[in-house]
């Protein structure tokens, strides 16, 4: 079966029919190019331009759809045209098919079409006035770059911004869907950070509450009810601050109250003290060498100490904790070592979800440390290295390192 013909575009239809109607007009008119005595025109007549027209007028519908093969088979109707009288119509729709073919021809044909072009514009110029020695012999280069390079040059710098024009939207697709990936993680990132600070800040609380009030609902002693319901409240009025200061920054993106809210090695002591009010044995341990500590690391450190006496008051069985944070050089890191006793005897406790040790993980990995947890020697040990060289290359990883 042959293959179908491409079906031209609307407005191809418009011009091929336009140029042929006015083709038309001009035959009717007597109007031609050249008079019939000339000695160029070999078929003299007003129905001899009638065959180039009607091709050219079909170059014209493939002049988008087929540039190439309208290109080649207008350059044909062309020449027979030269040899008859010839038709402003023919030439007319000609510049157009030279510029069709490097405006929608493939990148080879568009670069191409304007050098050929241009080579038959200066050897129409220079080869006829070397044989003739007239300064006639000029125009045939001047038609020949008026009908051919002129349109290919036009041709060319249309394209050449459209392909322009294409590129800066393409770039501008790709930025904003860079933009919107980005954004995408950052809401992301934010919320796993959001997820690990109200964690952090609020499951020792709960939990404390939740041991005492499981105690008090047990024990049938008023003392020790009393002494539950103390404790509850207090962690009740520790909690709701931590949520009230939470909810403060998150309300205020301010620069200026984020460092200042962020806790810190300092309170620590406050910490521990919290923790001993809640039935635990700890024991703290500040290294006298720790020195100056970067704010992300302090933080870091921090909230794992937190967690890690929270999963102490839920999970372990009674017995001392003890608490030891020490600094070591080259490369110089933070150590934070917290080991409570494994196991937990029958009572009151809190269920677990284990998202603290993955908080706990993910405060470590963003700072580029270590973070390890697990029984070691009758203990749950865990044990985080933190780098303490201003976070060196996790500038941009680190989002707590402004934000509590």
């Amino acid at each position: 079966m042959a293959a179908a013909l491409p079906r031209p575009h609307r407005f191809d239809v418009y011009v091929a029919c336009g140029g042929l109607l006015g083709g038309l007009v001009l035959m009717a008119l007597g109007l031609a190019l050249r008079p019939a005595d000339e000695p160029l025109v070999l078929l003299p007549g007003a129905w001899a331009v009638l065959p180039p027209l009607v091709v050219m007028s079909g170059c014209e519908l493939l002049r988008r759809t087929a540039p190439r093969t309208a290109l080649l088979t207008g350059t044909a109707a062309l020449a027979l045209d030269t040899v008859t009288q010839g038709s402003v119509a023919t030439v007319l729709m000609f510049t157009d098919v030279v510029y069709a073919a490097v405006l929608y021809g493939p990148p080879a044909s568009a670069r191409r079409i304007p050098r050929i072009t241009g080579l038959l514009t200066v050897a129409g110029t220079v080869v006829p006035y070397a044989v003739w020695r007239v300064p006639e012999a000029l125009l045939i280069g001047v038609v020949i770059g008026a009908v051919a390079y002129g349109p290919a040059a036009t041709g060319w710098i249309v394209r050449d911004h459209r392909d322009a024009a294409i590129a800066a939207r393409l770039h501008a697709e790709q930025t904003a869907l860079l933009a919107e990936m980005d954004r995408r993680e950052a809401v992301v990132a934010e919320r796993a950070r959001m997820a690990r600070e109200l964690h952090d800040m609020v499951a020792n609380h709960l939990s404390a509450i939740a041991i005492h009030s499981t105690a008090a609902l047990s024990i049938d002693d008023p003392k020790t009810s009393h002494e539950a319901l103390g404790v509850i409240r207090e962690n009740s009025v520790d909690g709701l601050a931590e949520m009230r200061r939470l909810i403060g920054i998150l309300r205020d993106g301010g620069g200026d109250r984020e460092p200042a809210a962020a806790p810190t090695l300092d309170g620590l002591d406050t910490l521990v003290d919290g923790a001993r009010a809640n039935g635990l044995d700890v024991t703290l341990d500040i290294g006298t060498g720790t020195g100056r500590i970067p704010a992300p690391v302090e933080l870091a450190a921090y909230r794992i100490v937190q967690e890690s006496l929270t999963n102490a008051l839920k999970h372990a069985r009674p017995g001392p904790v003890t608490v030891v944070l020490a600094r070591h050089d080259g490369p110089p890191v933070l150590d934070v070592e917290i080991g409570s006793p494994c196991g937990r005897e029958d009572g009151p406790r809190a269920p677990g979800s284990g998202a603290g040790l993955v908080g706990m993980r993910e405060r470590a990995t963003l700072l580029g440390g270590t973070f390890t947890a697990g029984p070691h020697g009758g203990r749950w040990t865990v044990h985080a290295s933190l780098p303490l060289a201003e976070t060196e290359g996790h500038h941009g990883k680190d989002p707590e390192g402004d934000r509590p």
